[in-house]
């Protein structure tokens, strides 16, 4: 293959993976029922980028990506859905999950989401939950789904309702997410558990 074969082959990715994120970003939007100038503004990129992006005549950066997909709520890699290479996994490093800031989070209180295969239609929800400081009131929370929680280290009481629950390491507890629920006491820190949504029918 001579340098110029392969100029030519790497133009035609470039102008591949711009014609898949085109697609992706206005197919996106179109679902979230945003405009171009919503999308612009909840994205932070201006709308003539934006533009020049869903007409596949600009080469976004990995930041302009990065907030793009935050901005329409699908992981980076559902971007380039659509390509060869594509794989409908996500792999997270330990630790390198994205925090969130729920309702009610405090200081010592580290809510990671693990790669969630996130969209404009919501089925799992995967987190590993960290709590590192004792505080004397705990957030409660009430979400649509099933909700599956399994410790891994330290203990905590589990409130569900009226009902309390003692999970040490290894316990797991599975409820409804429209119950009012969440930690009620710090037995023993550091505290942490997987908790899984599942919402079961998508989700937007």
């Amino acid at each position: 293959m001579t340098n110029l074969d392969v100029l030519r082959t790497a133009d035609a990715v470039d102008v591949s993976v711009g014609w898949v994120i085109a697609q992706r970003v206005r197919e996106y939007r179109n679902q979230l029922g945003f405009t171009v100038e919503q999308l612009a503004e909840r994205s932070g990129i201006s709308k003539g980028m934006l533009s020049k992006i869903e007409n596949a005549q600009a080469s976004p950066s990995l930041g302009t990506l990065v907030k793009l997909a935050a901005a329409i709520s699908v992981p980076l890699t559902a971007l380039f859905r659509g390509l060869d290479e594509e794989h409908d996994a996500l792999f997270v490093r330990a630790g390198n999950g994205v925090e969130i800031i729920r309702k009610g989070t405090r200081v010592g209180h580290r809510y990671e989401l693990l790669g969630e295969m996130r969209g404009p239609n919501k089925v799992v929800e995967p987190m590993l939950v960290t709590l590192n400081e004792h505080s004397e009131v705990f957030p409660l929370f009430q979400h649509p789904g099933i909700e599956f929680i399994y410790m891994l280290e330290g203990i905590v009481e589990y409130g569900y309702g009226s009902d309390r629950y003692v999970l040490n390491p290894g316990d797991a507890l599975q409820f409804s997410g429209e119950i009012v629920h969440g930690p009620t006491e710090l037995v023993a820190v550091p505290i942490k558990f997987l908790s899984v949504i599942a919402y079961g029918s998508p989700r937007r």
